[in-house]
């Protein structure tokens, strides 16, 4: 606690010479703006209302995006310190912008000072260890991109525009996860800011209550700026998706034989049950993956010889898989999920009606909507790959997430659309559980939960556990400052 304190006298040194003073008193946001701008390097910038300003608040969710009194881009570890040691002393909140892909409000944006870690973008590639050193601001396009020459990978997200620091701080799944598990199970070491300004290197050996923290916990402990990952060969790939409708049987079917038959870990699917009021249609989209340039013969024929309206697969780079599946921007949107222990055909039965039966409730009333609910398939040896982590709280059975998204025009419509995803988790729990499947307490995976839900929900037994490490890296509960889940 000593080295905690010394930290705290030098921030309140250091405010004082920019005239901010004390820590119980309310100063402007401006003023505090004002205050970071002189503290930082020249690496890092201050912007107000305008061009840059409006970027660094940019959200995927229009719902998500709220106007800060100032944005800071960081360019540098040590000026991320000085930040937190500013907005720690004098109280003043904060959001945390990686790639602004949270749906829920409040999670990364702020009234206060946002944080944009735009200029963090760095990824290095070291061929002696095979290890990736990928900067927090990057989005997974850029660093499958970065990789590429190297002609290696990471485990990864599967849709364009998503961050790799929230992606990773919250679990991580991947096409690749029944190969190598989440992404944190991949992550060797994470270079962190702690609330009271030092930067630290955390792993399986030093400081490895925060390394495990880190894995699922968010940002409850500090500002995490770079993920250190392992690599794995990788040219080509083979993928895409097939988009159909009006043939539920055969695609539940399809989906079925593929969840039970197939054990080949390098293989996927994401299948999607959607409905788009631009087009009026319900429609099924199956993403198809497999870790290898062509898959044996004949493990997604049950896929292709699905009538489609749209079909894109072949072999091809990461990279072009996943900019082949830009996520839609301009709407509202929020996420919500439950975990299961297998798949069924009751359970894809209640999912095909539960997506006619709001498309149908909520269309008349709710202009720009999108429903959509994703199964995700995996084998039930996924976390066998990885070490204790903060998420999940227990790797003896390998959950299944089913997730939620729905996506709308207008702010009046945000309470229904909350209720109704929060009542459609209660039912199909509700009928994964008829069927026997002892899913009641089952951990939600955090990437995918609607605000409000308990952290015992997600967390379960480790949730002393990180309130304990929260409170060690953490004492002023500076982080308390920001949004997320927060023990």
């Amino acid at each position: 606690m000593l080295h905690i304190l010394k930290y705290l006298l030098l921030s309140i040194s250091t405010f004082g010479c920019l005239g901010v003073r004390g820590s119980g008193t309310h100063h402007s946001h401006l003023t505090i703006c004002n205050a970071i701008a002189q503290a930082v390097s020249t690496k890092s910038s201050v912007f107000y209302p305008g061009n840059q300003y409006t970027s660094d608040n940019y959200h995927w969710a229009v719902s998500s995006t709220i106007n800060s009194s100032c944005t800071v881009e960081p360019g540098t570890a040590e000026d991320i310190g000085k930040i937190l040691r500013i907005l720690g002393v004098t109280r003043t909140p904060f959001g945390v912008r990686g790639a602004g892909h949270t749906s829920n409000v409040g999670f990364s944006a702020t009234t206060g000072v946002q944080i944009a870690m735009t200029r963090l973008d760095e990824v290095i590639y070291d061929a002696k260890t095979s290890i990736a050193k990928i900067g927090a601001g990057n989005v997974w396009d850029d660093v499958y991109e970065g990789l590429q020459p190297f002609n290696v990978s990471v485990v990864g997200g599967r849709v364009s525009g998503i961050g790799a620091a929230g992606f990773t701080l919250g679990g991580g799944y991947s096409y690749k996860t029944n190969e190598y598990g989440l992404t944190i199970d991949t992550v060797t070491g994470f270079e962190v800011v702690l609330p009271i300004g030092e930067v630290v290197f955390a792993d399986a050996t030093q400081y490895s209550d925060l390394f495990f923290g880190l894995k699922g916990g968010f940002n409850n402990f500090g500002v995490m700026t770079a993920i250190y990952m392992k690599t794995h060969a990788e040219t080509f790939v083979w993928g895409g998706s097939i988009t159909t409708t009006g043939v539920d049987e055969a695609v539940m079917a399809a989906v079925l034989n593929f969840y039970s038959t197939v054990t080949d870990p390098k293989a996927a699917i994401l299948p999607t049950f959607n409905y788009d009021s631009s087009i009026g249609i319900v429609s099924r989209s199956l993403g198809l993956f497999y870790h290898a340039p062509e898959p044996p013969q004949g493990m997604f024929d049950d896929f292709l010889a699905l009538p489609a309206l749209v079909q894109n697969v072949s072999t091809r780079s990461l990279l072009s898989l996943i900019t082949a599946f830009p996520e839609p921007t301009g709407l509202r949107g929020a996420f919500h999920t439950l975990s299961l222990h297998t798949l069924s055909s009751a359970f894809l039965d209640a999912v095909v009606n539960e997506t006619q039966f709001w498309s149908t409730q909520l269309s008349p009333s709710v202009p720009g909507l999108f429903i959509s609910y994703d199964v995700e398939p995996f084998l039930s040896s996924y976390l066998s790959h990885g070490s204790p982590s903060a998420w999940p709280p227990s790797r003896e059975i390998a959950l299944l997430p089913i997730n939620l998204y729905f996506a709308w025009a207008l702010p009046e419509n945000d309470t229904v659309i909350h209720e109704v995803m929060t009542q459609s988790v209660d039912y199909l729990t509700e009928v994964a559980i008829a069927e026997g499947q002892d899913i009641a307490d089952a951990p939600l995976y955090p990437n995918y939960a609607i605000s409000g839900v308990p952290l015992e929900d997600m967390y379960g037994q480790n949730v002393e556990r990180l309130k304990h490490i929260k409170a060690t890296y953490d004492p002023a509960n500076v982080m308390g400052l920001t949004g997320g889940w927060k023990f």
